[in-house]
């Protein structure tokens, strides 16, 4: 039946014309057109990286003067193994904010209905849940450990060392290169800015401040881009779902969606069909956006769950964070950042991505993989102050991830292969000399990577998907490390490499056998990263699993212990933070809590929607609810706790101030002092021990 009329101008109408007696829509939502001036771009870019880069040197700079931070190479890249649970699941949270979780979450809303965000919250928060138990692991079998890699060649061997290192460094340049893909993608299609310029300008800021404040800087400014990307996702879900114009109420997107399934229309690009408010979505049950019964948001799920342990469990980024944390902070920080990060895919995806659909956006395939969806619903609902907080939003995720990558690709180049292999006598000095060159290099190379990536055609879209087929084998091997004594080296290095070739194979055969031709088009498609995916986890694993009980190790994790620290300087923590029996009831109380979660977000919550089939309008109200309140709780928490736990410190910075004096004892000043030439003097450990059993005696001792 041909239509008559257009939808109505708050419904989409204005994107429709009517020829012939039949609707036919825009084929793109931006049209080429950037909705902001490439001023704002710039402005955007350069202003906020200046304003973090000085900021975040200022705060650095606080501590050391009024706290009484030693910025030596250990607190550059560990920042003193001493931050506590707030801070660690802000940086959790910051960290794993890619340019992904904000655009990629919405595209497959937009693709899959109810069900995207969902599969693309849970499938990527388990991962930061079950790694809280590698955390703690770690404390209790290399405490001065400073990499993964590290671990790996104290257990394993040089071979093994190598095969691990060069997997690490392939996560960190997939993780990087969907941060700026993304990223730049966004910047060009709001502003008109050039995308190579925008590649190139986006990482400038964060190498400052990484450059200047190591690890510390990276926590800190991880923490103000967290409260600033969590305020943004509430303003978000609430126009959504409260207070705009054109929807404003979970009753209206639901009606909306409703619309957009039953509507009768030509698209203008027949090829995009599917994933495009062109109707019923094939794959959903009775074509519904409004149902979990969806074969495509499963096997996105599936896809995402696989691809996503690898870039936690492969990523140094993740190990140097939980080394960085005080015991009793580690297990707590990373559970609660996963709780917390849980909310901004879902939430902000319910919100902008569904939002797209019940406007009826004309958004296209190439811009929806490019990940455009969040700014286009911002845009239609707020102008150009929605396209502006839109663009703060994505531009925080981006430095505040790409920052965590800078200094795990530092750690990895200075520990392991610098330290390792080029000066295993390398000073403190040294040590640092080498972490900052590194970061800069490598900074450098983000934006020479972005460039190349878009020069070819490679979208955020295609990369998300296929980074579990690159690194998905080494995920197994890599959490037996520390888990299982049996794990041997000749089944790591055999199921990670195998895994990842048979993968490959697996996945480009299978584009071939059902598309006829291999390319970005084919090979990006659900099927074929399906079948890949599984192939290289589950190979790596099994023939790591096969050649362990075959020739088991029987580990005991005394060489793991004796990794040695460059420069000797110890955090003043209670000593209780270090008992084993501490540490033992910590690590399963993270596996009681992270396996539990897991099994609700992963399984209990997705079997018990199934019975509602298509979402009544009740239904969706409560999971609207749950997605409104989610994001408000979670932000709310990443925001308060981490200023609560180190109110004290605030205060005595705001104190010293205000008094232009460094508030420490003379005793502490002493202690900072010896604790600065330690590295230096050979006896320098025993004096310090000396010194301090005078002080706690209350004697004075000649030395």
């Amino acid at each position: 039946m041909m239509a008559t009329v257009c939808p109505p101008l708050d419904f989409g109408g204005k994107y429709y014309t009517l020829t012939d007696g039949v609707c036919v829509r825009e084929s793109s939502y931006f049209g080429g057109k950037a909705i902001l001036n490439q001023g704002v771009g710039y402005a955007v870019v350069l202003g906020f990286g200046a304003f973090f880069a000085l900021f975040t040197s200022f705060l650095v700079w606080l501590e050391k003067r009024y706290v009484g931070s030693i910025h030596t190479s250990e607190w550059f890249n560990t920042a003193g193994r001493s931050v506590k649970t707030g801070l660690i699941a802000s940086v959790i949270v910051s960290q794993w904010t890619w340019a992904a979780t904000i655009l990629q979450s919405s595209n497959v809303a937009w693709k899959y209905g109810v069900s995207g965000p969902f599969w693309y919250a849970s499938g990527a928060t388990i991962q930061v849940l079950l790694f809280g138990i590698l955390a703690i692991e770690i404390k209790r079998k290399a405490p001065n450990a400073h990499t993964v890699c590290e671990i790996v060649k104290a257990r394993w061997g040089t071979a093994a060392h190598i095969v691990f290192l060069v997997f690490c460094f392939v996560t960190n340049i997939i993780v990087t290169a969907m941060l700026l893909l993304g990223g730049s993608a966004v910047v060009n299609a709001l502003t008109g800015m050039n995308i190579y310029a925008a590649s190139f300008l986006i990482p400038l800021g964060v190498i400052v401040y990484t450059f200047h404040g190591g690890l510390k800087a990276t926590f800190l400014a991880s923490y103000i881009h967290s409260v600033i990307v969590h305020v943004v996702l509430v303003v978000f879900v609430f126009l959504v779902y409260m207070s705009s114009k054109q929807l404003g109420s979970p009753k209206t997107v639901y009606n909306h969606l409703m619309e957009v399934t039953s509507m009768y229309r030509v698209c203008s690009d027949p090829i995009s069909h599917q994933g495009q408010a062109c109707g019923p979505i094939n794959g959903n049950y009775k074509g519904s956006f409004l149902t979990m019964l969806s074969s495509g948001g499963f096997i996105f799920g599936i896809i995402n769950i696989v691809g996503n342990f690898g870039t936690v469990f492969v990523d140094n980024g993740y190990w140097i964070s939980a080394i960085a944390a005080r015991p009793s902070s580690t297990h707590k920080g990373y559970l609660l950042g996963g709780l917390v990060w849980f909310a901004v895919p879902f939430s902000l995806a319910t919100s902008l991505g569904l939002g797209a659909l019940a406007l009826d956006l004309p958004i296209n395939v190439t811009e929806a993989d490019k990940g455009l969806v969040p700014p286009a619903t911002a845009t239609a609902l707020m102008g150009k102050s929605g396209s502006v907080l839109l663009l703060t939003m994505l531009f925080m995720a981006v430095t505040s991830a790409g920052s965590s990558e800078l200094v795990a690709v530092s750690s990895l180049c200075t520990y392991d292969i610098y330290r390792t292999y080029i000066n295993p006598d390398a000073n403190g000095k040294q040590i640092l000399n080498i972490s900052r060159g590194v970061m800069l290099g490598f900074g450098c190379f983000m934006g020479v990577l972005a460039v190349m990536l878009n020069v070819v055609g490679v979208s955020l879209g295609w990369m998300y998907l296929a980074m579990g087929v690159l690194i998905g084998s080494a995920v197994l091997p890599i959490a037996f490390l520390l888990l299982w004594r049996k794990a041997n080296a000749i089944g790591a290095m055999a199921g990670t490499i195998l895994g990842c070739i048979l993968g490959i194979i697996t996945w480009l055969t299978m584009t071939k056998v059902l598309y006829g031709r291999v390319d970005l088009d084919t090979t990006g498609r659900d099927a074929p990263m399906l079948v890949g995916n599984l192939m290289s986890i589950l190979v790596g694993g099994l023939v790591h699993a096969v050649f362990s009980f075959w020739q088991p190790q029987n580990y005991d994790w005394e060489t793991t212990k004796q990794i040695t620290t460059v420069d000797t300087v110890k955090e003043h923590l209670p000593d209780e933070e270090f008992k084993e029996e501490k540490l033992v009831k910590a690590k399963w109380w993270i596996v009681k809590w992270g396996v539990g979660f897991t099994i609700v977000i992963v399984i209990l919550w997705p079997v018990l929607s199934l019975p509602a089939k298509r979402f009544s309008l009740g239904y969706f109200t409560f999971w609207a609810t749950i997605a409104i309140a989610w994001g408000t709780v979670a932000s709310s928490v990443i925001i308060i706790m981490p200023l609560y736990e180190s109110w004290d410190t605030i205060q005595t910075v705001f104190a010293g101030l205000f008094t232009n004096q460094r508030l420490f004892t003379k005793i502490d000043e002493m202690d900072i002092r010896l604790r600065a030439i330690m590295g230096a003097i050979p006896e320098a450990d025993k004096l310090y021990l000396i010194i301090r059993e005078g002080e706690g005696e209350g004697e004075s001792k000649e030395v």
